[in-house]
């Protein structure tokens, strides 16, 4: 699978707000009937969302760089870029993940200049977390996060490392 990363406009919100994922990953479900805020936020160039395409142009997955990433209750002091992703719910779990987190984690590396990559994860998910450890992502943090109560592990690997 070819992926192109691309800045997320309109069209691609209204797609991601009505992608719907089982349990336990329903968290990551964000609600159809969004407000213009949502919209607003996730077109904002501060908060770096993009798509992820496929080969056919199709939207089959998003990242964002930067704050966006973090979760309320971590310690995001260290300097890091911090990623988050997600993938099109009829893909998940099918061995896509290291193709995906590649895509990323390159473009990451042609349009910013960080010291060091950090995702955070929550702990449930094991797929997500497998997958950024075969990148040789190490975990260095564990936390409750304020808003959720969920349990989220902080993971990070150097420039150095890749």
């Amino acid at each position: 699978m070819q992926l192109q990363i691309v800045p997320l406009h309109e069209t691609q919100v209204q797609q991601l707000v009505c992608w719907r994922y089982a349990p336990p990953y329903e968290v990551y479900n964000l609600d159809p009937n969004s407000d213009e805020a949502t919209l607003v936020y996730f077109l904002d160039p501060a908060n770096a969302y993009h798509a992820i395409l496929d080969e056919s142009g199709e939207m089959v997955g998003f990242c964002s760089f930067g704050a966006d990433g973090q979760v309320p209750g971590g310690d995001y002091r260290a300097d890091a870029l911090d990623i988050g992703m997600g993938m099109r719910p009829d893909l998940t779990g099918h061995g896509h993940g290291a193709t995906f987190r590649d895509a990323v984690i390159a473009f990451a590396l042609d349009n910013y200049a960080p010291p060091t990559l950090r995702v955070t994860i929550a702990d449930f998910n094991q797929r997500a977390k497998r997958v950024w450890e075969k990148a040789g992502f190490e975990p260095v943090q564990r936390f409750r996060s304020e808003f959720s109560g969920l349990e989220f592990v902080v993971f990070v690997k150097r420039l150095s490392q890749i």
